[in-house]
């Protein structure tokens, strides 16, 4: 996957949120990594009908915030 990096940095920032206090950002960064994850996904399964960010989105019980 070529966008495993961007995985990483997140993952690495919510390391350091945590360990420095910071769980408010730890949290954000968690979500944010999910979605990174699933947008991701999407944007390769897209051509096999797969999972789609914005279904997952506007699925009951979501907490999306500002996107779209």
């Amino acid at each position: 996957m070529k966008h495993d990096w961007i995985i990483d940095v997140l993952s690495d920032l919510g390391d350091y949120a945590r360990q420095n206090g910071l769980s408010a950002l730890a949290v954000q960064l968690d979500d944010t990594r999910l979605v990174a994850h699933i947008e991701i996904a999407s944007r390769e399964e897209e051509a096999h009908d797969g999972l789609r960010l914005h279904d997952w989105l506007d699925r009951p019980g979501s907490r999306r915030v500002g996107l779209r």
